[in-house]
């Protein structure tokens, strides 16, 4: 397939795809989901690609590119370039087709995904770890490529890949019984949107297609507003499937031809809605899975009466990061708060503060607290949980009351980046 700029890919294309790819990629369930209808008074299903083989929907392109290569690009060895969820989906294609690859991923993808790749790839697999972002990992994997003229299998920029992507719109068309009114799709490379927005644009065109970034690493929104495919300076790295600086060239192109909008939204609520789901739902969802979910909150007002489908790209989700996605949710939903206090050095000051400052629903969840000697005061920075937000003013207010109140953290990114 030449790779030239397309303002779509043809269904003829995603058709083959999905033929080339039945029988190794599960077709995934499109799931009407009670409570969010409820809560948000529209029909609303989630496209269900947490549950492949491999998590996530990036088997998908990866099987769909890696089983069209010849005998003597596929002999010469697989390299890809990934942050987590593309490596597991090549892994696993490496495994099934008996092809050996080399997959290099940033130093900081979660342990979780790292273990994975190597679990689904076996002996066909080799892990490197380079950088600290996907963009680092994506020129090594190129240098070695060069060294050794292995075919690289690019995680987005790459027709055949996006092809199989956009099976996953063939899937979700075939399923909902009803005209689709919003479809929100995550975006990180642009890859899925591209080949899922091809699908939408020719067979359901009155479909409003929103693509949904982190508010960290906004590469698309960017772009659109300079009119042009822009390289981010820097990112936020917490959504890691969806957290690149520079979007592909290909779906940079398609994306701007086929999406309606985009959304950013703060890793905040990325936290809160994945805690949320969990919860009343059972499902774990990575931060860039929960990244549709979450457009749901920030878009509430225009999808009132209308059908919604999210897609749920992943659920590679490490369970060590859980205590930091709480305490992300807490904070964004205006729960929990830092301050260092001022606290008298004397008998019964930590008593005066509980007792007189504190109200009946605050929780001190932190606190640390070394005595100065020769010193009236000594500073202490302390957490506290609230029950409800509208508890926090009454709180500042007791503070300045009784004179503990030295500063308050969340709002100084220098020093609050040490607490979380």
């Amino acid at each position: 397939m030449s790779e030239t700029i397309k303002n779509s890919i043809s269904l003829e294309e995603i058709y083959k795809a999905q033929k080339s790819i039945k029988g190794v990629v599960q077709t995934t369930p499109l799931v009407f989901m009670k409570n969010f209808s409820e809560y948000y008074n529209a029909n609303i299903y989630f496209k269900r690609e947490d549950l492949q083989v491999v998590r996530s929907y990036k088997i998908r392109g990866a099987y769909n590119k890696i089983q069209g290569l010849s005998k003597s690009q596929l002999k010469k060895g697989i390299v890809c370039a990934s942050a987590g969820n593309h490596a597991q989906g090549l892994a696993f294609a490496c495994k099934k087709l008996k092809v050996h690859g080399t997959v290099f991923m940033p130093v900081t993808t979660p342990h979780q995904k790292i273990e994975q790749v190597r679990m689904f790839g076996g002996d066909f697999i080799k892990v490197n770890l380079v950088g600290d972002s996907f963009d680092d990992s994506q020129k090594a994997a190129a240098e070695f490529c060069e060294l050794h003229n292995s075919t690289f299998v690019h995680p987005f920029d790459d027709l055949d890949v996006i092809a199989g992507q956009g099976t996953v719109g063939l899937e979700i068309l075939k399923d909902c019984e009803k005209p689709i009114d919003f479809l929100f799709m995550p975006v990180g490379g642009g890859g899925l949107a591209s080949g899922v927005g091809s699908v939408f644009k020719t067979l359901s065109p009155n479909t409003t297609l929103i693509g949904v970034e982190p508010k960290g690493a906004p590469s698309l929104t960017i772009s659109l507003e300079k009119g042009e495919n822009t390289t981010l300076d820097k990112i936020e790295k917490f959504v890691d499937g969806a957290a690149v600086k520079r979007m592909g060239e290909l779906t940079f192109n398609l994306c701007k031809n086929l999406l309606d909008a985009t959304d950013t939204i703060c890793e905040g609520l990325i936290c809160s809605t994945i805690l949320k789901v969990y919860n009343e739902n059972a499902l774990v969802v990575e931060p860039a899975g929960a990244l549709s979910i979450a457009a749901l909150e920030q878009d509430k007002d225009q999808i009132k009466g209308k059908t919604i489908v999210c897609i749920v790209s992943g659920g590679n989700n490490d369970i060590t990061r859980m205590e930091e996605m709480k305490e992300r949710a807490l904070l964004y939903q205006g729960l929990k708060h830092y301050f260092i206090i001022r606290f008298p050095q004397r008998a019964g000051a930590l008593k005066e503060f509980v007792v007189d400052v504190l109200g009946p629903n605050d929780d001190i969840s932190y606190f640390e607290y070394t005595k100065k000697n020769n010193r009236d005061k000594g500073p202490a920075v302390v957490g506290i949980e609230l029950k409800t937000k509208n508890d926090f003013e009454p709180l500042v207010v007791r503070m300045e009351q009784k004179g503990f109140l030295g500063e308050y953290l969340n709002d100084n990114q220098q020093l609050f980046q040490f607490l979380i």
